[in-house]
């Protein structure tokens, strides 16, 4: 009989030794939790059975009881790093839609634009509206978080609107040898010194494409007259092209004239103007467009300045970076300035987490020894709180995991001792009788 019960403890602790190993092995897994080995006596007995002469048979490995204490916390430089502080694991769902739990946070995008773990195991949130309010929940209604590429719809720009100041003490380029004084339109942009300043807006075509429109301002005349009214003349193009607001009498473009009083305010246009045949480059159809320099531009001495600019196009947004809260709304940004809520980080308790069954690379399910998952968000009542930038690092500590395999090893040495001290006895045993 003592054989069996020093083969009972050889084989426990052989095991403990293994899941002790295991947690070695795995000191640098993200999210991996710890095990400990629980044993149980064997003690063979009957009604019969004087209690105060039961030895016992040995031992059985009762349970491997996984450990779900936090393990450290990693920075990261990556905004889809994600730890939990405390209770919970995050959902994540396999390409055959098999729901899984982890709390190795370290996410990234794939090629489709999901995000998901090393694994391609789809992270899990609640779908959201354009405020961010969750509008379903349940292990159902999640859905898979997907980074879109883009945000709004192109809009071409009809509208621009610009307020300045013209300096007074500006020159007439007409003084210039480059400009010609008999030709009121011998205005040439490549040469600086046919006008006097210049300014750029970015404007869009009908599908979002930035084009540059570029307003050169001219003097024309000088305060004169009793009234001591001036004129500037304003040439706008887009690209290279030219705009026009009626036809000029050597048959080009016509300019927008601006009109000054003596006390520097604009007194005409008193409306926006409207330019006439703009195609953008490209593009078959005409686009509307119009420029208004307001109530507010001047002529006084001060030095040429835009204190305001503003366009009624927009263009597409590109991608540009995503932002998870600490409440676990996810958020993307877009160049185009919108920002988008995609969804809410779902985590998952358990009634008992040591229950779930493992599944490797860090991840489990759910079993009836654990229960049903319970669903909640970061911060939440049973739910700890949602990090971002940092990783769960393993909860394994390699001191105490090498005491406890020393002490394991003994156990195994003192029961392979008693199976060779139960050899021996029986061997003199057979001798005897030999």
């Amino acid at each position: 009989m003592s054989f069996y019960t020093s083969l009972s403890g050889l084989q426990a602790a052989q095991t403990n030794m293994g899941t002790i190993s295991h947690n070695l092995a795995n000191v640098s897994t993200n999210g991996f939790k710890r095990s400990t080995t629980q044993f149980s006596d064997v003690i063979a007995s009957t009604a019969s059975s004087n209690p105060n002469q039961i030895s016992g048979s040995g031992t059985v490995v009762k349970s491997i009881r996984q450990q779900f204490s936090a393990g450290g916390y990693a920075q990261s430089t990556s905004s889809l790093d994600l730890a939990i502080a405390g209770d919970g694991f995050f959902a994540v769902k396999s390409a055959g839609d098999d729901v899984m739990f982890t709390r190795n946070g370290s996410f990234s995008v794939d090629s489709d634009r999901n995000v998901v773990d090393s694994q391609g195991n789809k992270l899990q949130v609640y779908p959201v509206d354009g405020s961010g309010t969750v509008v379903a929940t349940g292990l159902d209604s999640t859905i898979p978080l997907r980074v879109p590429q883009t945000s709004g719809s192109p809009q071409a720009t009809e509208n621009v609107a610009l307020t300045l100041n013209l300096s007074a003490n500006s020159p007439i380029p007409a003084e210039s040898a480059a400009f010609d004084a008999e030709n009121p339109y011998a205005f040439d942009r490549f040469d600086p010194a046919t006008y006097n300043q210049s300014t750029q807006t970015t404007i869009y075509d009908a599908s979002g494409n930035a084009l540059t429109m570029t307003n050169y301002f001219v003097r024309n005349t000088a305060a004169e007259g009793d009234s001591g009214t001036s004129s500037w003349s304003v040439y706008s193009f887009v690209g290279d092209q030219q705009l026009s607001t009626g036809s000029a009498p050597e048959g080009g473009a016509a300019p927008m004239t601006l009109e000054f009083d003596a006390t520097g305010n604009m007194l005409s246009p008193t409306d926006a103007v409207s330019f006439a045949g703009f195609t953008p480059p490209g593009s078959t159809s005409q686009q509307p467009l119009t420029l208004d320099f307001g109530s507010a531009t001047t002529q006084l001495s001060s030095p040429f300045a835009v204190s305001s600019r503003s366009q009624d196009g927009a263009a597409v947004g590109q991608f540009e970076g995503i932002t998870i809260g600490e409440n676990g709304t996810v958020t993307a940004s877009f160049s185009n300035g919108d920002t988008q809520p995609l969804g809410k980080v779902v985590l998952a308790n358990f009634t008992n987490p040591s229950g779930l069954r493992q599944l490797g690379d860090s991840t489990w399910a759910s079993t009836g020894i654990s229960g049903e998952a319970r669903l909640g968000e970061a911060g939440s009542n049973g739910f700890g709180s949602l990090m971002t930038g940092a990783i769960e690092q393993s909860n394994v500590d390699i001191t105490e995991e090498l005491v406890n395999l020393i002490a394991a090893q003994q156990n195994f040495q003192a029961n392979a001792k008693a199976l060779d001290t139960a050899n021996q006895i029986s061997q003199t045993i057979f001798n005897i009788r030999g």
